[in-house]
């Protein structure tokens, strides 16, 4: 039987549709946020919830670029909840479920907004991926750990890459 996270997964495969680089950026997301709430032993659900907003986090860049020609952080926000919820709409989802995970995608760049556990790793998962992705240096990467990183497993991981 395949699981709900794996076919979340193909959705978002088949969405970006040969956009290789926004897939692994998202595959990578995805691990990194999986590995870290299962080291942080968060709770079943708010995992699959993490592990869902962490594969459909960016999934608004395609309507951001084709609206306002633009994948900025803001328009990925404004976008992103509509695509996601059209991709879950055929799953039989509780609504507390998908609201949490929309409001995780609606707000993923949105650090002030960061309440709970599954939203830090969240954030730490996509920093980890976008400090490889964009070549930052030492420097950033330990303001970016003291400004933001919280989770033990989160700190551990981006040290053990980046800064030792």
């Amino acid at each position: 039987m395949t699981s709900f996270i794996s076919q979340v997964l193909s959705k978002m495969i088949l969405y970006f549709d040969g956009d290789v680089k926004r897939i692994n950026h998202a595959m990578k997301v995805h691990g990194f946020a999986k590995s870290i709430g299962e080291l942080e032993e968060i709770s079943k659900e708010k995992l699959e919830i993490l592990e869902v907003a962490a594969i459909l986090h960016d999934i608004g860049i395609k309507e951001s670029e084709k609206k306002y020609c633009s994948s900025g952080a803001r328009y990925q926000e404004m976008e992103g909840p509509d695509v996601a919820c059209d991709i879950l709409k055929e799953f039989n989802l509780n609504k507390n479920f998908i609201d949490r995970i929309i409001y995780l995608i609606g707000n993923h760049h949105t650090y002030s907004k960061i309440d709970s556990v599954d939203f830090q790793i969240l954030v730490e998962a996509d920093f980890i991926v976008n400090i490889f992705e964009d070549c930052l240096g030492k420097e950033q990467v330990q303001i970016i750990k003291e400004k933001y990183f919280k989770t033990s497993s989160g700190i551990s991981f981006l040290e053990s890459m980046y800064i030792k």
